[in-house]
């Protein structure tokens, strides 16, 4: 899925100055094709991200419409993006930007992205039918509103273009962006294009965020930041349907509302030294919708008023969906670190946005390559496990179909995922990785797998 995955990742969230953790990050000040300026009014860049996932294969006494294919496959996926950008106003404290992106996503995930809850390429678009053909990713106005004269260094990424902002402001980011852009980030965890590929490894798999099928949407989002810590709240669209291209303007109806408070303190105390940078960050969002009910769906059919489980009928105005997650982070060593993404949510309505998963746990770390003189190599291991609640369960039991599961009937059990990966430097702006990601219990389902998906990568930065 083609969201956020392409954003420049210097210190765990785009924009913010604030370099957390403080371990070297392959992207933090790394090599590019060509040298970009720093104080330029304008900003321009470009990237491109090619996959290659393959798995052979495994155990599979049935499938259904929406399976991983079990007779083993190969595909490529490509997403290019283009960057641009410029300064309106460049005094640090009402500095005021605009942002557009141009943005390419071609290929196919293996299965047509189907049959995985957390499915193994971020890039892959869930409707491949959209086609490469170029659209528009973003275009925002992001202002920014100083209340001090104490200023600290900015990190000019492709959302924020000043060098220098106010230690406490208020930012407002306004127009089509992805909302992993903003909430839910994670610097060991969030980009697809030099880290982990997994969806729900690279973001927060209960946390079912507006945004079309491409993983974007119209929202605004008001963040206020101080020294050691961060407040947001973001108003979004919601897609009229679940996994939908277009969205719902009627905010009367159909809304996603999500709140973010981040803290940027150590986690550990005395037991590390006092420059081991961690940070903790909560998150809640409600979703308003035109959502199905699961139990709904599984009584019309159990009673014979519909001939199959289909949730789709029983999708009303009103319908609520709301969770919650914790995402923590701790730099252990100058060259290790750790985190932790825990979600919920509460299930009893339709996977409508992001991916099917009521609950997740997740933890993991990264090692930089310093130590063996490859300043810009990363080594990353993450196991995740999601889960699906009852009512959820049962849809997929009786044969329903949701927007990325269905294997006809279903032995649950929760969906492990051990994902490796090597990321490695060659020259300048150019990266290649191998990822291995071991799926035990694919799309819920105990009588289906292992599998084990082999990825290549190449990833440049124009």
């Amino acid at each position: 899925m083609a969201n956020a995955q392409e954003r420049d990742l210097t210190d765990g969230r785009p924009g913010h100055p604030v370099k957390l953790p403080e371990a070297p990050d392959p992207t933090n000040g790394a090599p590019t094709m060509f040298p970009h300026s720093e104080t330029s009014r304008f900003y321009i860049a470009g990237q491109a991200n090619i996959i290659f996932q393959a798995h052979g294969p495994f155990h599979s006494p049935y499938d259904g419409a929406n399976s991983l294919l079990a007779r083993g496959e190969y595909k490529p996926s490509l997403l290019g993006t283009l960057y641009l950008g410029a300064q309106l106003r460049r005094d640090p404290k009402t500095n005021t930007d605009v942002i557009f992106d141009l943005e390419s996503s071609g290929g196919r995930g293996i299965s047509e992205a189907l049959g995985l809850a957390g499915f193994t390429n971020l890039d892959v678009v869930r409707n491949p039918n959209l086609g490469s053909v170029p659209y528009m990713a973003r275009v925002q106005l992001h202002q920014t509103i100083g209340f001090t004269d104490k200023l600290v260094e900015g990190t000019r990424t492709q959302f924020a273009l000043a060098t220098q902002v106010p230690e406490r402001r208020l930012e407002f980011h306004v127009g089509k962006m992805s909302l992993p852009d903003y909430l839910d980030i994670n610097s060991i965890g969030t980009d697809s294009h030099l880290q982990f590929m997994n969806w729900t490894v690279d973001n927060n798999g209960a946390w079912d965020y507006a945004a079309d099928t491409r993983g974007y949407t119209f929202a605004a989002v008001a963040e206020y930041d101080d020294k050691a810590w961060s407040a947001r709240y973001a108003l979004a669209l919601m897609p009229t349907v679940a996994n939908g291209i277009d969205l719902d303007w009627n905010l009367r109806r159909a809304s996603g509302q999500n709140w973010e408070f981040e803290l940027r303190k150590p986690l550990l105390g005395g037991l590390l030294p006092a420059n081991r940078k961690g940070a903790v960050r909560v998150l809640s969002y409600v979703n308003h919708a035109h959502m199905g009910l699961y139990r709904e769906a599984n009584k019309a059919y159990l009673s014979g008023e519909d001939p199959k489980p289909e949730i789709t009928k029983h999708e009303t105005f009103g319908a609520v969906k709301y969770g919650f997650t914790l995402n923590v982070e701790q730099e252990l060593t100058s060259d290790l670190r750790t985190f932790i993404r825990i979600g919920w949510n509460e299930g009893q309505h339709e996977s409508f946005a992001y991916t099917e998963v009521d609950q997740t746990v997740e933890f993991g770390g990264d090692y930089s390559g310093r130590s063996w003189s490859r300043t810009y190599d990363k080594l990353g291991v993450a196991f995740v496990s999601n889960a699906i609640k009852k009512d959820h369960q049962d849809y997929l039991k009786l044969g329903g179909l949701g927007f990325l599961l269905g294997d006809g009937k279903l032995n649950y059990a929760r969906e492990d995922i051990l994902e490796g990966y090597y990321n490695l430097h060659t020259w300048r702006g150019v990266y290649y990785a191998l990822d291995l990601q071991y799926v035990d219990h694919p799309g819920y389902n105990k009588d289906r797998g292992p599998v084990l998906v082999e990825s290549v990568r190449m990833h440049v930065d124009f």
